[in-house]
């Protein structure tokens, strides 16, 4: 009896120690208030494109690589919301999530906000993590080489940024407070686009 009452007491403790170790559940799990805009391969048909990048489904993902730049723009409007981005940038890419877009057709970071995806920035400041010429990030987290998770939340005029579950900025704005999301493939000039891939991303209004 002692020995069966030991073995239990040892079972027990491993599962506790199991369950530590699990990762959390995911915000996205179905029902839970989450709209999915990509999912692996799928989703391109939620999007309008904007400039000449060749989005493509690719790999699990969806991918741009080429052109002189472009955005997908989500059909619907958003004012107070979370987007969670699941994204692979290379070291040199020039991309971002870009929120409430003003004018969807002509997306500056003087009518939206653009949470900034770009390790190569000349002024690191509002580099990967930022949101461009509103909330600089200070040591620029770097994004290329990898899988990476973005989490916006967007309510009333506070912007939070989080990055791979570490808050890279805070804001309060008021320039912008309503309009589609964009998901960027950059390439200004001669600075190089490189590629973008897009793997898992949703959105829930507040």
């Amino acid at each position: 009896m002692k020995r069966r009452t030991l073995l239990a007491s040892l079972a027990f403790g491993f599962t506790i120690i199991g369950c530590s170790e699990m990762p959390s559940m995911p915000a996205w799990v179905p029902g839970s208030g989450w709209t999915t805009l990509i999912d692996g391969e799928k989703g391109l048909e939620n999007f309008n494109r904007v400039g000449d990048a060749n989005w493509r489904a690719e790999g699990g993902a969806i991918v741009a690589d080429k052109g002189k730049g472009g955005h997908l723009v989500t059909k619907n409007s958003y004012k107070d919301f979370q987007v969670r981005a699941e994204f692979w940038a290379d070291h040199n890419t020039n991309s971002g999530v870009w929120i409430r877009l003003s004018d969807p057709k002509n997306i500056t970071t003087k009518n939206s906000y653009e949470v900034n995806i770009y390790d190569a920035r000349p002024e690191p400041k509002y580099g990967t993590g930022a949101i461009v010429d509103v909330a600089a990030v200070a040591p620029m987290p770097k994004a290329g080489g990898k899988w990476n998770v973005y989490e916006i939340t967007a309510k009333g005029d506070q912007i939070t940024v989080v990055l791979n579950g570490a808050k890279t900025v805070e804001a309060k704005n008021s320039q912008s407070a309503q309009g589609p999301i964009s998901l960027q493939f950059g390439n200004h000039g001669k600075v190089p686009g490189g590629v973008i891939k897009w793997r898992k991303v949703q959105v829930k209004e507040l």
